[in-house]
C-alpha cells in the first residue's frame, strides 16, 4: 500500500515539474520589475446640478400646478361653493347665485390662461437654449481656436476620477486618454512578439535603461523563440499624476493569451508604470515598472 501511494505520488510530482510555466513565457517572464505605485479603477464622476435643474426636480417645482390648482380653487373648495353648485342648492338662481358663479367663471379662465402661458415657455427652456438664438452670430474661427488652445493648456480628467483618494487621477496636459489606452493596447502586442522573438533592441525603445536591464537578464533564461499569443487584451488608467518634470501614467491590462505550442492559456493581470519628460520636447512614454 504505501509503495503503490510513493508511486502515485512520485508521478504528481514529475508531472507538476514538466507542466510548462506559461508566466514565464510572457513580457517580463510574470515577475515585477522597476518602480511600484498603488493604483485603484477610476469612476465617472457625478454631474452637479446647478440651481436650474435643482429647482426643476425640487418637490416644489414638481407640484407647482398641483399649487397652482391648489391656490386657486383651494378657497373656493373650503367654502363649499362647488359643492354647493353641484349638489343643487342653487335652484331658483339669485342674483348672488349668478355673481358666484361669475367669480368662479373668472377663476377658471385666468387658471387655464396660465397653464396654457406655461405650457408655452416651460421653465429653463429660454436659458437652455439661448446660445442656439437666431440673434446670436457664431463665433469667429480664430476666437474659437484660442479658446480651444486655452481649454487644451490645462489638465482634462475625462469627467473621471480614482475610487482611492490616495491614488492620484490627474491627467497631464494636452493628453488624450482614449488614444492612448488604444495604442497601448497594440503596444501590448508589440512588445510580447519582440519578446517572443527575443527582440531586444525593440523592446529598448519602450522602457527605461534600468528597466531593460532587468529585462534583458530575465529574457536570457528563456532559449530560443517563445509562442505567446496575446488571444485579447483590454487597457483602463488606474493612476495619473504629473509635476513641472515629469508625468505618470498606470495602466491595467487584462486579458487572455495562450501557447498553442503547449497548449497553455493564462488570464492577463499586467500593471505597467509609464513616465514621460516634460521638459523634452516630445519626449516618448517609457515603462519604469512592471506589476505581475
Amino acid at each position: 500500500m504505501m509503495k503503490r501511494f510513493f508511486t502515485v505520488f512520485a508521478l504528481v510530482f514529475v508531472v507538476a515539474l514538466s507542466t510548462p510555466h506559461a508566466e514565464a513565457k510572457k513580457f517580463g517572464g510574470g515577475k515585477s520589475f522597476g518602480k511600484s505605485f498603488k493604483t485603484a479603477p477610476v469612476k465617472q464622476k457625478q454631474p452637479q446640478q446647478t440651481d436650474t435643474i435643482r429647482k426643476q426636480n425640487s418637490p416644489a417645482a414638481s407640484s407647482s400646478k398641483k399649487g397652482l390648482m391648489g391656490g386657486l380653487l383651494g378657497g373656493l373648495l373650503a367654502g363649499g361653493l362647488l359643492a354647493a353648485f353641484f349638489g343643487g342648492a342653487f335652484d331658483g338662481i339669485q342674483f348672488m347665485d349668478i355673481l358666484i358663479i361669475g367669480v368662479i367663471a373668472f377663476v377658471l379662465f385666468k387658471l387655464f390662461k396660465a397653464m396654457r402661458a406655461n405650457k408655452g415657455t416651460p421653465m429653463g427652456h429660454r436659458e437652455s437654449y439661448a446660445g442656439n438664438s437666431p440673434q446670436q452670430q457664431p463665433q469667429q474661427p480664430q476666437q474659437q481656436y484660442r479658446q480651444a488652445a486655452g481649454a487644451q493648456s490645462q489638465p482634462q480628467n475625462g469627467g473621471f476620477e480614482s475610487t482611492d483618494s490616495d491614488v492620484p487621477f490627474n491627467l497631464p496636459p494636452n493628453f488624450n486618454m482614449n488614444a492612448f489606452l488604444s495604442g497601448s493596447r497594440d503596444h501590448y502586442r508589440i512588445i510580447q512578439g519582440a519578446w517572443n522573438h527575443n527582440e531586444l533592441e525593440k523592446i529598448r525603445e519602450y522602457v527605461s535603461p534600468a528597466l531593460f536591464a532587468d529585462l534583458e537578464a530575465e529574457r536570457a533564461k528563456l532559449s530560443g523563440e517563445q509562442h505567446t499569443e496575446v488571444m485579447y487584451v483590454d487597457a483602463e488608467l488606474v493612476r495619473a499624476d504629473y509635476d513641472a518634470n515629469t508625468a505618470q501614467l498606470s495602466i491595467k491590462f487584462s486579458g487572455r493569451y495562450k501557447d498553442s505550442v503547449e497548449g497553455v492559456e493564462e488570464d492577463i493581470t499586467d500593471v505597467w508604470h509609464l513616465e514621460r519628460d516634460l521638459k523634452t520636447p516630445n519626449a516618448p512614454w517609457l515603462i519604469v515598472g512592471i506589476q505581475a
